[in-house]
């Protein structure tokens, strides 16, 4: 792991971009974290674009962090200035006319879509984890946070170091994916989006109720896909102080 760039921000939280082989990120540490007393480490999931979706994903760094957790994330494979995937595109459109001809999206274009980005995402992660682990002043368990929730998925089911997730639905999923999910045993906070214009509402029901988890929760709020309530923020960081402390 190579830092790239490092700022101290204005609550005292460590922001430090790097990069791991050819994997892009942003890893913030709170000042409270130290080799003795190490922080819970979150892992942020966001849909890709990581400078596009900074001020998002630094805004719930930084609310984590206030409550003595470190986070990471990563850019995705195939955006932001990672090299693209044909494929992905190409399903990308396929999914776009399907919605915009008011047609189903078909299993195809989903797994086409889906499976190759959580097939490269999640060995990336898990690489991560690793490194981020290995730094003094952090420690595991581990949580998940975010989208895209497949990716959330498989993480759960293979990586045993973490702990618990809070998982946004709002995604299509592939049906291989709703089937893992009845492999997943940790506890979870799942967020749903009522309102949520470009996603299928029972397909996120029908996940979480595939979810193989003992404790689960889910929390619908109105509202379309950006428009997640605040409050939110302080129900994962309650969630994982259960959950990783």
């Amino acid at each position: 792991m190579e830092f790239t760039a490092d700022q101290r921000l204005d609550d005292g939280v460590l922001e430090r971009r790097f990069t791991l082989g050819e994997i892009p990120g942003i890893l913030w540490t709170p000042g409270s974290a130290s080799a003795a007393a190490p922080a819970p480490l979150i892992l942020l999931g966001h849909p890709g674009g990581l400078d596009r979706m900074y001020p998002r994903v630094a805004a719930r760094a930084r609310h984590s962090a206030a409550e003595g957790f470190a986070s990471v994330t990563i850019e995705l494979p195939g955006s932001g200035e990672r090299p693209p995937s044909a494929a992905a595109e190409q399903a990308r459109a396929d999914l776009r006319a399907a919605v915009q001809a008011g047609e189903p999206v078909s299993d195809d274009v989903v797994d086409r879509l889906v499976l190759p980005l959580v097939e490269r995402a999640v060995p990336e992660w898990r690489a991560v984890l690793d490194a981020v682990l290995a730094l003094p002043g952090i420690g595991s368990p581990a949580g998940y946070s975010g989208g895209i929730i497949s990716i959330g998925v498989r993480l759960a089911v293979a990586e045993p170091r973490i702990a618990a997730a809070v998982l946004f639905a709002g995604s299509y999923v592939p049906r291989a994916i709703v089937e893992e999910a009845r492999q997943v045993t940790i506890p979870l906070l799942v967020l749903l989006q009522w309102d949520d214009e470009g996603n299928d509402r029972q397909m996120a029901l029908d996940l979480y109720d595939a979810f193989g988890s003992k404790e689960k929760t889910l929390h619908a709020n109105l509202g379309g896909h950006t428009g997640v309530p605040p409050w939110e923020a302080d129900s994962g960081n309650r969630f994982f102080s259960r959950h990783l402390r």
